[in-house]
Order: C-alpha cells, then structure tokens, then sequence
C-alpha cells in the first residue's frame, strides 16, 4: 500500500554550483544539474506564509523525500515536472523518522527561488 505523500511524489534533482573561467582571468557559476529523486513538495498554506507573502517575500514550502536524500540547509533542487527550483532552508536530520520505522521519509523547509 502506497502512503499519500509517496503518490503525491514528483521528479526532481539536485542543482551543483559549478565555477567556470570567464575568460577574462575571472570565474562564472554556472548550475548543473545534479543526482536525481523523488519529493512531495507542498505550499505553505498557513496564516502567516500568506501575511508574508502579502510583505513581498517569497513563498514558503516544506518538501518531504526520503531520509536517504538527506537534504540540507541551503541545497539547491529543481522540480523537473515545471524547472521551478527551491532553495532548501532547514536540515532534514532536524525532522526524520527514525531508522528502525518502517515509515521513510524526512521533511525540510524551502523557498521559491525561480527557474534561474
């Protein structure tokens, strides 16, 4: 039996910040994208990601995966279903299930950052 936040799970992938020479003696970073995964990724609805929004800042997500993703505090991903890209604003070893549950999965918080 499939849990729900397995089916509401879609493709995404790491994006690695990678630095080229610009040629001129300088570096460029470019974005490469990296291993790929599953995540349920869910807007946050709540009073005060609304007020926030409102304020002009940015919109607030929590992304659940598996534990074995371990996402962490400013990692990069990318939605391949529409390239929107978030950027990961909490660790994932600060909610996770436990090993020994038969439940896997671990959640962090994310921003909307665009598709760069």
């Amino acid at each position: 039996m499939t849990a729900l936040y397995e089916a509401m799970m879609t493709e995404c992938c790491f994006m690695d910040k990678i630095h080229v020479p610009d040629g001129m003696g300088g570096w460029d970073e470019e974005w490469k994208e990296g291993a790929e995964f599953k995540a349920a990724i869910n807007k946050d609805s709540t009073l005060q990601a609304r007020i926030a929004e409102k304020e002009g800042l940015t919109e607030l997500f929590t992304i659940t995966t598996s534990r074995e993703n371990s996402l962490q505090f400013q990692d990069v991903i990318k939605r391949l279903s529409d390239g929107q890209w978030f950027r990961i604003t909490s660790n994932m070893t600060d909610n996770k299930s436990p090993s020994f549950s038969g439940i896997n999965f671990g959640q962090v918080t994310a921003e909307a950052i665009g598709d760069r």
